[in-house]
């Protein structure tokens, strides 16, 4: 690839041409907010927290770094007062529809709204315009759904879109009554959902919580390590959460590098790791109903074998 130069925030980088602003700009350690972005996804120039200001022959204006590509001679500006208050505006209105709850919310300490309303020292207020409507989906043993957090920065669905047989999840209804939507209209339970949790691994709110972590330890209690599913060549990655030295909880990290990720393996991940895992549920017509873990697996044939064998040598 060709090199080019450019310059952000007064530092002259070298680097490719057709490169986003974005990627260029955290590679040389340069932070741009946003909360749409996910290197592995589309680009989606959502949220609107990452525009910054581009500078060519004396005039400028203000574009969103995640989907702008980078050319030689550019000029940005990251940290202009335009672009601070600009982005302000932005976290203000997100904050304006959502619930005022981070004391309690199972995502705080993981929160990109709550950190960049930190940062930029953007504070709840009241008002008398709308809010997002408090509907939540409580059908799944695996996923908590709110929509109420939702910031609709659509990493969810996305991130389910990239497995072509899943595509669970889509943006339904316009403008501010939009919200993101499961296949068959209703809900987790009655759509084809199967639990993989890709979603919530990506969802940068409290909108899509791993249920079976809530109340038992946030992010920033306790300790996670990093293990690799064992059932299938992809290894998925997921992190088991411990607190005063009991694992209490694992959930699905980002798949990262193609891996699917899947309800099966997160089982598999919590039986051989959790000191007390919560019995599975396995969805039979609509309907969540427990299950065991040697049928969750797929193990229970097997199992079943392993025994005829045993007793038949025995």
């Amino acid at each position: 690839m060709t090199d080019i130069k450019i310059r952000i925030d007064a530092k002259e980088i070298i680097t490719q041409k057709d490169r986003f602003i974005l990627d260029v700009a955290r590679e040389n350690n340069i932070d741009i907010p946003a909360i749409c972005h996910e290197p592995e996804l589309e680009r989606f120039g959502g949220c609107r927290l990452c525009i910054v200001e581009i500078i060519n022959k004396g005039r400028s204006k203000i574009d969103t770094a995640c989907s702008t590509r980078v050319y030689d001679g550019m000029e940005v500006q990251t940290k202009s007062d335009a672009i601070i208050k600009k982005r302000r505006q932005v976290l203000q209105l997100l904050l304006d529809s959502h619930p005022n709850d981070c004391l309690t919310c199972q995502k705080a300490g993981a929160c990109l709204l709550q950190k960049y309303a930190y940062e930029y020292d953007v504070k709840f207020r009241n008002h008398e315009g709308s809010k997002r409507e408090e509907v939540y989906d409580l059908s799944s043993p695996y996923i908590l759904k709110d929509n109420a957090k939702c910031i609709l920065c659509g990493k969810c669905v996305r991130v389910c879109a990239q497995i072509e047989e899943r595509s669970i999840l889509s943006f339904a209804d316009r403008g501010y009554d939009s919200y993101i939507a499961c296949d068959l209209g209703n809900d987790f339970a009655n759509s084809y959902c199967i639990s993989c949790n890709r979603c919530v691994s990506v969802c940068p709110v409290g909108a899509l919580l791993d249920k079976r972590k809530i109340g038992k330890v946030r992010e920033f209690e306790g300790e996670k390590k990093t293990v690799k599913c064992k059932v299938c060549e992809f290894g998925c990655n997921f992190e088991v959460h411990s607190k005063n030295g009991n694992n209490l909880a694992v959930t699905a990290k980002k798949p990262t590098e193609g891996r699917p990720l899947c309800l099966k393996g997160r089982m598999m991940t919590e039986l051989m790791y959790l000191d007390e895992p919560d019995s599975p549920y396995m969805k039979v017509q609509g309907d969540f109903i427990e299950s065991d873990f040697l049928t969750i697996t797929g193990f229970k044939k097997a199992f079943q074998k392993m025994q005829e064998l045993e007793s038949k040598e025995g």
